[in-house]
């Protein structure tokens, strides 16, 4: 199949970073964007993670550009409040990298022998300890210097909370449209088949025909051609993911100073969690849960007793958790809902989009598109997708709550240990097998935050003891001691480093939406 001209099938955030991405990078290519009308767009994803960041760079794209119009601040963390016990504290999980300073401090396991020697050090510290930038996450600070803190980057660091509508709105009307691509708005009211299945044309409601090479389906959790016109079967995770449903809302400021904050919030309750997303002139909340054990009119109350407010439009969300078999299939290719997806936890969708454009980027470089590129796409966005659903799945798996049958049930799943059709990084396995002495959590990207967040480390201080054959203690405490103090010394050091960074709000306000600051 040679492709010349596409057509990206649905105009929301997902659809319109597809089209950007394809233009730039296939400046030849006939690409258009099919726009519904009156069509609702779901916005998932006003959370973004780092990765958003080469999305940008892609496209040449400062944060400046973009950002005042859609309402975005910076953020550079995500908070989990009570998933591992009921009033737990909460704990962070920061953008960017640990600080290893190849003295003492050479990987995660330093900090591992504090908590053993010293088993009252809560669980936060860890992530005082091995991530610079939580001194200004802590004080809700942020900078843009580039020597301040070691390892700290700011344009690979910090990521964004946005209106996912309008960034996706930005994106068509003053990049896309910009570049040479061109926006079609209709509602598809017929699908046309070819003799072996593929889409011949699509009949909008204008009685206009449309055609193209591929068509690219980012109609949303509908999944208009890949789902409903080629009826691929869909692969449901509810085995491992608990919920399927969501209320959202806005809320407004009541003291934006103290509510604007640099991350992200998860706070898990009676039969989810709530997420909280400060933007910069509202805050985006949400309620995430399980129909199974609840259902909408009383997750509703719920949510509302829990704002402490019902003067509020909410909206109503019915996720399918999951993904399909095949993302391309004949000459449809499916980005974003259209294909599969997770839940919010973790910020993920969006970062399924971009990564998974590039991947058709990669496909799409030969012009000519066959069966072996087709499975290659659908391998490489499937394997993706396993890593980080088994990842948010791994957030309920090492809880420790009991407090309500939707928690209960949480304690007796069972979760696959291997994928023997298809081979990748499985975060199940790099829970299961992690071990201090060979530092398997080194690259582990956000497990070791997540894991120890929830008390759950790679070995025991009595399995050490064991293994060495020396079961003096004193030892030990001598053998770490220069290595725990160090690490009470750089957080020191951390914190005083974090008075010379400037307030989150002030920031933006000097650097993002130019208002002097008195």
């Amino acid at each position: 199949m040679k492709i010349n001209n596409i057509f990206v099938i649905g105009g929301g955030t997902a659809g319109a970073m597809t089209a950007c991405v394809l233009k730039k990078t296939f400046p030849d290519f006939d690409i258009k964007i099919l726009q519904g009308r009156n069509i609702p767009v779901i916005g998932v994803g006003e959370s973004t993670l780092g990765q958003i960041n080469s999305f940008l760079s892609l496209l040449e794209i400062e944060d400046k550009d973009f950002m005042k119009e859609c309402d975005a601040i910076y953020k550079l963390s995500i908070r989990f409040e009570d998933f591992s016990t009921l009033n737990d504290g909460g704990f962070h999980y920061p953008f960017g990298d640990p600080y290893f300073d190849n003295s003492e401090i050479t990987n995660y396991n330093s900090w591992y022998y504090k908590k053993f020697l010293y088993p009252e050090t809560p669980t936060t510290d860890f992530a005082d300890c091995m991530y610079p930038q939580m001194a200004m996450i802590n004080e809700n600070k942020i900078t843009d210097s580039k020597i301040l803190f070691p390892t700290w980057s700011f344009k690979k660091d910090v990521a964004y909370q946005f209106d996912a509508v309008k960034f996706g709105h930005w994106l068509k009307e003053k990049y896309f449209k910009k570049i040479g691509g061109e926006v079609v708005e209709g509602n598809i009211i017929k699908v046309n088949h070819t003799e072996d299945g593929s889409i011949a044309s699509l009949l909008l409601d204008s009685q206009k025909e449309i055609k193209a090479d591929l068509y690219i389906d980012c109609t949303g959790f509908k999944s208009l051609l890949l789902g409903q016109a080629l009826k691929e079967p869909f692969e449901s995770y509810e085995n491992i993911l608990p919920n399927d449903s969501a209320w959202a809302t806005k809320v407004p400021y009541k003291d934006k100073y103290k509510e604007l904050k640099g991350w992200t919030n998860c706070k898990a309750i009676e039969n989810g969690w709530i997420w909280n997303i400060p933007l910069w002139s509202r805050i985006g909340t949400g309620y995430v849960y399980s129909n199974k054990y609840i259902d909408d009119n009383d997750a509703l109350e719920q949510f509302k007793k829990y704002l402490g407010t019902e003067d509020l439009d909410f909206k109503n969300i019915k996720m399918r958790i999951g993904i399909h078999n095949n993302l391309f299939v004949k000459n449809v290719c499916a980005i974003g809902l259209s294909g599969g997806f997770i839940e919010p936890l973790e910020s993920n969708g969006l970062l399924t989009v971009h990564e998974w454009i590039m991947n058709l980027v990669q496909v799409l470089k030969k012009r000519y598109v066959n069966e072996f590129a087709k499975q290659h796409y659908t391998l490489a966005c499937k394997n993706l997708f396993k890593v980080f659903a088994e990842f948010v799945a791994l957030h309920y798996a090492l809880s420790d709550r009991t407090d309500t049958e939707y928690w209960r049930d949480i304690q007796k799943r069972q979760y696959p240990i291997e994928d023997k059709y298809v081979e990748y990084k499985s975060a199940f396995q790099s829970a299961y097998v992690c071990k201090i002495e060979r530092n398997e959590w080194q690259d582990a990207g956000g497990l070791p935050c997540i894991a120890t967040g929830m008390n759950w480390y790679p070995t025991t201080f009595e399995t050490i003891k064991y293994k060495n054959n020396n079961g003096n203690e004193n030892y030990w405490r001598k053998e770490w001691r220069n290595i725990i103090n160090k690490l009470n010394e750089r957080k020191e050091e951390f914190k005083k480093l974090a008075n010379n960074t400037q307030p989150l709000y002030h920031y933006l306000k000097e650097n993002i939406y130019t208002e002097t600051i008195s």
